[in-house]
């Protein structure tokens, strides 16, 4: 195995590059299923005066915008995993009570105008359209997916604090977030378990110090 893709505590490779190639990989795992409404509606009203056969590369070029916004996340969170990573060998305790924190940043988080305001974003593919319509130019799909990716990111960058918290690589957590992250964009009860999301993570936070086995230790 090269150097660069040895992993460290968390499971996540140890130079940025392949961290970053892991880091969109599991974005795009986590967060398209999610996008996919927004993709087709901006495809079907936009692209409609298009020939059929551009279609495979605007929703390309679509895609790899908004995963860029994420990998922009990705390199802070490669910063913030190796220094857990790094406190974790001196001290387990370091990813318990890095836990809790993130648990309550995000718990606190899901009750906030901001995230209110991209999580409607997120769940109206139809907002995105009177935003994007003026975009022009061939880079244009391109500039929707990362203004859409930034949309995301506001919505859901402290739920992937939390993962990056317990470890990259805990298949429980990425499994129940991009549950959680995919419901609250598409369900109609999705702001309704955004709050129970904030609430249920504040609850967690309480209860991670005596239980951590609840984040894989």
């Amino acid at each position: 195995m090269a150097m660069g893709m040895v992993p460290g505590l968390s499971g996540a490779p140890e130079t940025l590059a392949p961290f970053l190639g892991l880091w969109v990989t599991m974005m795009a795992a986590m967060m398209l299923p999610s996008v996919a409404p927004v993709s087709r509606t901006y495809l079907r009203v936009i692209g409609a005066n298009r020939p059929r056969g551009a279609a495979p590369v605007r929703v390309a070029a679509l895609v790899m915008g908004y995963l860029l916004a994420w990998a922009a996340y990705g390199a802070v969170a490669f910063v913030v995993t190796r220094r857990l990573d790094t406190q974790t060998a001196v001290s387990e305790r370091t990813r318990v009570w890095a836990s809790v924190a993130a648990l309550v940043v995000a718990g606190v988080y899901q009750f906030s105008p901001l995230k209110a305001r991209c999580l409607k974003h997120c769940r109206s593919p139809l907002s995105v359209l009177l935003h994007v319509g003026s975009f022009t130019g061939p880079l244009r799909d391109l500039r929707v997916g990362a203004w859409h990716g930034a949309y995301c990111l506001g919505c859901c960058w402290s739920l992937m604090l939390v993962l990056v918290a317990v470890g990259l690589m805990n298949m429980v957590w990425m499994a129940a977030l991009a549950v959680a992250i995919f419901l609250e964009k598409v369900w109609r009860y999705g702001r309704q378990l955004s709050w129970g999301l904030g609430l249920g993570m504040l609850a967690l936070a309480l209860v991670v110090p005596w239980q951590t086995a609840l984040i894989g230790l």
